[in-house]
């Protein structure tokens, strides 16, 4: 950046152009989706082509696409909520693969950041998902805060027999979770782009006929409204993932005092060498 004049962003002081570069590595392809954050200021004496040649001088054929933010939000976020998001050079999704399946990442869908650890964290979720095979075979599966659909993929090319249905309030992901379906020829899908607590209000119908739940919410947990919601349906058999023990902690008192109970736990070191660490709780209800 040092050919640039203009400035870096500079927080405290809420000011400045280059903001953050994002990188996503498919370990697939060995690919990279690129997405260079900037501000408004300053726009005008940046040259983005120039950029994308200096970006392919470095990464050579890998550069896979290059996206350019605008995000003028003093927050700070790589994915603005009222900024500009554009496609400048190749394409803007990458493909990964997971236990045999492959998955298509643009640059807002959640998706694991390190896969070959993942693979580890999915094959404990999908064996505690079904171990109970009556609880699975001929049912159907909900799929709760599904992302990208990876969980329920996995799931149902390992049950043919299994319905999932899955629920995200992120658009994007649930689109890239539908053409995912679509790229792995798995049937037996419904994915849905909705507010959990939502959806299930909207359809009643799921109230004691689902026997096994999915859950993988964000850090922050489950609001309290929308886990009443989830307890609501009555199922036998909860799976939850979370990558915040102190939320999923808090959320275990209210499935305990609903009569669920803990089975089995299993922890992921997902991220080597920092404080963070994923879970895997099976519940059943006595």
């Amino acid at each position: 950046m040092s050919s640039y004049v203009i400035s870096s962003w500079h927080g405290p002081k809420k000011e400045g152009f280059f903001r953050y570069f994002v990188v996503r590595k498919s370990f697939k392809t060995d690919e990279l989706l690129c997405n260079l954050v900037t501000t408004s200021n300053g726009l005008d004496q940046f040259d983005i082509q120039k950029f994308v040649s200096f970006l392919k001088k470095i990464f050579g054929k890998r550069l896979a696409g290059l996206l350019h933010t605008i995000n003028d939000e003093t927050g700070d976020r790589t994915i603005a909520t009222a900024g500009r998001l554009d496609l400048v050079y190749g394409k803007d999704k990458i493909v990964e693969e997971l236990l045999g399946l492959n998955f298509e990442i643009s640059m807002k869908s959640f998706f694991q950041t390190n896969p070959k650890c993942a693979e580890k964290l999915y094959s404990k979720v999908v064996e505690y998902v079904l171990e109970d095979k009556a609880k699975v075979d001929n049912t159907v599966v909900m799929d709760l805060f599904c992302g990208t659909g990876t969980i329920g993929q996995i799931v149902a090319s390992k049950s043919e027999n299994t319905k999932i249905v899955g629920v995200d309030i992120v658009a994007s992901a649930i689109e890239d979770a539908k053409k995912n379906a679509k790229r792995n020829h798995i049937e037996g899908l419904q994915f849905y782009a909705a507010d959990v607590g939502k959806f299930l209000i909207a359809h009643p119908e799921y109230q004691n006929k689902i026997k096994t739940i999915i859950l993988d919410p964000a850090r922050a947990g489950i609001a309290p409204k929308t886990l009443q919601k989830i307890i609501d349906l009555n199922a036998d058999r909860m799976v939850y993932v979370s990558c915040n023990p102190a939320t999923q902690a808090r959320d275990t008192e209210l499935l305990r005092t609903a009569g669920y109970h803990i089975q089995k736990i299993s922890l992921v070191d997902q991220f080597p060498h920092t404080a963070h660490i994923e879970t895997i709780v099976l519940f059943e209800k006595k």
